[in-house]
């Protein structure tokens, strides 16, 4: 990968932000990044080499990191969020039940045999697209604490699961190396938390601030590319890394400054890097090829947002719902990870991304929604 294509890369991903500058509609900026990647991809002018090293390794890295990011924004430390963990994780529960059926059924009804891969699908949920479209939204009504903590509960099963849908004969690898990250997870955590105590972190932070050191952000990258790194050895991954690191960060409490550095790096150059590698590496000529493919990644959006929509049975409102159908981290890894093993079929790769991509686009329309119910309400005039 040259200077000029990753300048290309920076260039393309504005339509990003450009595209969500919308007034009236606003469309989530990964819709626009992947747009443009696959115009210059696989499917368009194919003036985007998805398969070169450099551009693949990059990608990755703005996976892990968009991981990472989502994990902090989880508010682990909000005693709020605590309270309405048992009633998220009940939601949670309920979507994967019927998840289960639904992906046995669609998998029957395709005739491809991934009933438990696409019960996995149904029942994820996605902290990177769902948070980012309510960054503006105030997430202290419980309704929307609630919600957090259930998209929480099903990235973290999910992420876990996957591997282990994916490819069941390396299940107990999978499981090993899932233990392995996360208990490495914890001690970073518990580690964080001593120096946090111990006032270590406050006197490191202004010797870091005062000579522009940026100690910090070096330590938290060091955390999640260590945790990527075990994350490789046992052929996983970096989203489980990445989602874990976030959420030890946020536990202990993330400094404002570090976290600004942090969006700062992945929003403006990792981010974008990975989403319109993303759309460069879908061939959506495949679904064209094997049609079924549509039907089947239609099928996979469509259901996923009616499972989602179950908890209404519990007094979940509709909107918030429905809008933790969006998926993104886990059908990208099960499409990367099934390729990269020949365990898909022809087409199933595209049609698995196909399905995220119906639930982000209800994402793009239902984000506005809840965020008017959870705006404070102005008072009656007397």
């Amino acid at each position: 990968m040259s200077f000029a294509l990753l300048a290309l890369v920076c260039v393309v991903a504005l339509a990003g932000p450009a595209l969500a500058l919308s007034r009236w509609f606003h469309l989530p900026v990964v819709i626009g990044e992947l747009l443009v990647g696959i115009v210059l991809g696989a499917t368009g002018l194919q003036a985007l080499d998805p398969t070169a090293d450099t551009f693949r390794f990059l990608a990755e890295v703005g996976f892990v990191l968009v991981m990472f990011t989502a994990g902090t924004h989880v508010p682990v430390r909000d005693p709020v969020l605590r309270h309405g963990a048992g009633r998220a994780a009940g939601q949670a529960g309920l979507v994967a039940v019927v998840a289960l059926a639904a992906g046995l059924g669609i998998a029957a009804a395709f005739g491809t045999g991934h009933g438990l891969l696409y019960a996995v699908l149904l029942a994820s949920s996605s902290a990177a697209v769902v948070l980012p479209a309510l960054a503006d939204t105030p997430l202290a009504a419980p309704p929307l604490t609630t919600m957090v903590s259930q998209i929480a509960f099903a990235d973290t099963a999910c992420i876990v699961l996957l591997p282990l849908a994916v490819d069941p004969s390396r299940a107990g690898r999978a499981g090993l190396g899932a233990l392995a990250v996360l208990g490495a997870a914890v001690l970073a955590w518990w580690v964080l938390d001593r120096f946090e105590l111990s006032g270590w972190r406050r006197r490191v932070h202004r010797v870091s601030e005062d000579r522009g050191l940026a100690i910090e952000l070096r330590s938290v990258l060091a955390i999640v590319f260590g945790l990527a790194a075990l994350a490789g050895l046992f052929s996983l991954s970096g989203m489980l890394a990445g989602f874990a690191a976030g959420l030890a960060v946020s536990a202990v409490g993330q400094p404002r400054r570090v976290g600004k550095q942090v969006f700062a790096l992945t929003e403006g150059l990792f981010s974008p890097i990975f989403f319109v590698w993303l759309g460069a590496s879908l061939d959506l000529r495949e679904l064209v090829v094997h049609p079924q493919a549509i039907a089947l990644g239609v099928a996979l959006g469509v259901v996923a947002l009616f499972v989602h929509c179950v908890p209404v049975l519990l007094g979940q409102p509709l909107p918030i719902a429905a809008l933790t159908a969006a998926q993104l981290g886990v059908p990208v890894a099960a499409a990367a990870l099934g390729s990269q093993r020949g365990l898909l079929h022809p087409g199933e790769p595209a049609a698995l991304l196909l399905g995220a991509l119906v639930t982000i686009a209800a994402a793009a329309v239902l984000a506005p929604r809840v965020a008017a119910r959870a705006a404070p309400q102005p008072e009656n005039a007397a």
